[in-house]
């Protein structure tokens, strides 16, 4: 229940640190010859002595082998480099291990310097160390906090470059291999030596009436061993300590004072398996009462760096409320060691899915050694790129030959293809997933093996660079497809915008509408500049339409009171669907010719006897009533929806095939949407099939997504609103 301990620096006294590491076990974990020689006699700098020791101890702790140790001392000890030939032979790894040492050191110079010509060159050579052999980076680990330890003794632009440096590197490194042992006390100190105010002022407040705390922390620990024991759960309970930096950040995350946390008291369940993890959750809950939101099952579910626990919240004595993890121990040491457990459990059956797992951690250093062909990544580049790399929002997805890809999560297979090779992406005409075929806006999660199939020929689609269609979600993805479409002459681009923009217009009985008030909104010049824009992916199609229809409400729209004192606008009731200018208590009704719904521009025309008909504009009915009866003509406006939906009709034409109709009622039904009528017609010579369907919209934003969508079902040629 205390906060995370911080030592104070090394001093002269601590000058044999090394001696007692060796006489408390060290000496076995070496070479006889290495052991001898830092035995004879410590360095005359006493900090680096103490420095390496606290490294020794950190790696020994977290299980690690006897070349891990080795490599870690031949690095800090330049008069030891005479031993290595002697040391290779009996560790023959120790060649990778020293070598991501000393890329290390230049990545630590390009994140001060941020530039510099090594330092691209020295960060691959670190990733590919890293690569080459994991374990490196508990030794970088290690070492980065035994030099935390002891930077209180340090200058102060030295301690924030070092907590920086641990902030942005280590820490996360730390989490996203799951190594939480290391990752508290990184950040807890980095926290410290960054915003020393905020993190004195969190440590006094886990401070105060720490020994009340604590004595209500044994009794709960007591009762719930009893607890355990009455069902006959063996289970070791234990209270766990709080985190400064953990505690902030979830204040920070979750807006809430230090006393709303629901975990600031807190225990640890260890059980031998799965089921008794189970077993002990219901103990805790038919102990005391849980708190239903504040139950998650990282077991069924386990986070993206492969935790696995049961964290539940109960109210337990005296109103208090308490945290309670409960996991087995091997989770417990895959929680706290991370990657390191995959060696302390490789002979304890850490094959099947845990290696996997394990696998899939490291495939994100392997992404970043990728480069684009000819090009070469500036240091800001790269270091950018591994700051995104850290963050936990990523999955993981197999090649057909077993190689790992990741993407952002939410990434298509799309996505993939080009993540593979920009020509892959380019000539993509299809995908598997797990051997079945998936259109190219399918998500794949994290495992699923995806196949990606091509064409002869590159022949990217314009329509995957339009945001609301889902096919590619990565901007590195979009940029290589609009780099595609910038390379083709202004001829073609004008061409095939025109030809995308009717298109869309046409679907929305919109392309008699006239493009230039709407030109100045995209920034376009021209209509051919619009165009173009619609072309390389820059505006999309339907944000012109929506702009059409803004610009027709606009043109149709009342004229100001001032201008028309003889007229009154009545304000529209919530009741009322409609606003009708200068005429009060009359029906109103949408005309069956045309079916306006919300959102269309439209004008209102009294009839004899069946109040105002309401139309779209440009309807060619009421056009034929305004030239014979313009005295009644009325302008009118959409008032207070609510929940009011609409009738319109839609024009489908499509290849004859079976389940065509099924599928499109399912999109329809899905999208929200509903089916009042259906007439078809099939051509049976020809093969195809003409559907004239009126659905139920609640406006024109979702007539227009709906249309968008039954275009793309299979099959289908065309889909449009009739006219």
């Amino acid at each position: 229940m205390l906060p995370a301990s911080v030592p104070p620096p090394p001093s002269p006294a601590q000058g044999r640190a090394l001696a007692r590491w060796l006489e408390d076990g060290g000496r076995a974990l070496l070479p006889a010859v290495l052991a001898e020689r830092l035995a004879a006699g410590p360095e005359d700098d006493a900090r680096a002595e103490t420095e390496l020791a606290v490294t020794l101890g950190l790696l020994t702790g977290l299980g690690a082998e006897r070349e891990v140790h080795v490599a870690a001392i031949l690095h800090a000890r330049a008069d030891l480099q005479p031993l290595l030939p002697a040391l290779v032979a009996e560790l023959p790894g120790l060649p990778p291990l020293l070598e991501g040492q000393q890329a290390a050191e230049k990545v630590w110079s390009l994140h001060a310097e941020q530039a510099g010509a090594a330092g691209t060159e020295g960060l691959r050579r670190l990733l590919m160390a890293i690569v080459r052999d994991l374990r490196v980076i508990l030794v970088l680990l290690a070492r980065q906090l035994a030099r935390l330890r002891a930077a209180a003794g340090l200058p102060e632009d030295e301690r924030v470059a070092l907590a920086r440096l641990t902030a942005d590197i280590h820490a996360p490194l730390a989490n996203r291999l799951g190594i939480w042992q290391l990752k508290w006390e990184l950040e807890d100190l980095a926290f410290r030596y960054l915003q020393p105010d905020t993190y004195r002022r969190v440590a006094a407040l886990l401070d105060e009436k720490r020994a009340d705390r604590e004595r209500w922390i044994e009794a709960v620990k007591a009762r719930l061993r009893e607890a355990l024991a009455a069902h006959g759960i063996r289970g070791e309970v234990a209270g766990r300590p709080k985190h400064i930096y953990s505690i902030w950040k979830k204040m920070q995350r979750k807006d809430v004072p230090f006393g709303e946390l629901y975990d600031i008291r807190a225990v640890r369940v260890l059980v031998d398996d799965v089921a008794a993890c189970y077993a002990a959750l219901g103990v805790v809950h038919a102990t005391w009462v849980p708190i239903p939101a504040e139950f998650d099952d990282y077991i069924a579910k386990p986070k993206g760096n492969d935790y696995r626990s049961l964290h539940t919240a109960v109210v337990g004595p005296e109103g208090k409320t308490l945290e309670v993890q409960i996991r087995t121990h091997e989770m417990h040491a895959q929680a706290e060691l991370g990657v390191a457990a995959h060696w302390r459990y490789k002979e304890g059956g850490g094959g099947g899915s845990r290696a996997a797992a394990f696998e899939r951690k490291i495939a994100w250093m392997r992404r970043l050694l990728e480069t684009q062909e000819g090009a070469q990544a500036d240091d800001g580049a790269l270091m950018a790129g591994l700051s995104a790399e850290l963050v936990e929002d990523r999955v993981y997805l197999l090649t057909p030959r077993g190689e790992v890809i990741d993407l952002p999560r939410g990434g298509t297979v799309l996505d993939f293809a080009y993540h593979v090779h920009t020509e892959v992406g380019h000539r993509c005409v299809g995908a598997k997933v797990n051997g079945r075929i998936v259109p190219l806006d399918f998500a794949p999660a994290t495992g699923d093996q995806v196949e990606i199939l091509t064409g002869k020929t590159a022949a990217p689609r314009r329509d995957w660079l339009q945001a609301g269609a889902r096919y590619l979600v990565s901007a590195r993805s979009r940029d290589k497809v609009r780099a595609w479409f910038h390379k083709l002459d202004r001829a073609r681009n004008v061409a095939a915008g025109r030809e995308h923009l009717e298109k869309e217009l046409k679907r929305l009985a919109l392309h008699h509408a006239d493009l230039v008030p709407v030109l100045a909104r995209f920034h376009a010049g021209s209509v051919d500049d619009l165009y173009v824009l619609v072309a390389l992916g820059d505006v999309g199609p339907h944000q012109v339409a929506r702009a059409l229809h803004e610009q027709a409400q606009a043109a149709a729209a009342p004229a100001p009171e001032a201008a028309l004192p003889e007229r009154r606008v009545r304000p529209a009731r919530p009741s009322e669907a409609f606003t009708v200018e200068g005429v009060g208590n009359l029906l109103t009704q949408l005309a069956r010719c045309c079916q306006p719904v919300a959102g269309d521009a439209i004008v209102g025309y009294l009839t004899r006897g069946r109040g105002v008909s309401i139309h779209r504009q440009g309807c060619a009915a009421f056009e034929r009533l305004a030239v014979r009866h313009p005295e009644r003509v009325l302008p009118v406006d959409w008032g207070r929806q609510g929940t009011a939906s609409y009738g319109a009709d839609v024009v489908i034409h499509a290849v004859d095939r079976r389940y065509l109709l099924k599928d499109l009622t399912n999109l329809i039904a899905q999208e929200g949407a509903h089916v009042l009528g259906i007439q078809s017609h099939v051509d049976d010579a020809r093969g195809r099939a003409v559907l004239r369907l009126t659905l139920k919209v609640s406006d024109f934003e979702q007539l227009g997504r709906l249309l968008g969508k039954l275009a793309a079902v299979p099959g289908v040629l065309e889909a449009r609103r009739r006219r």
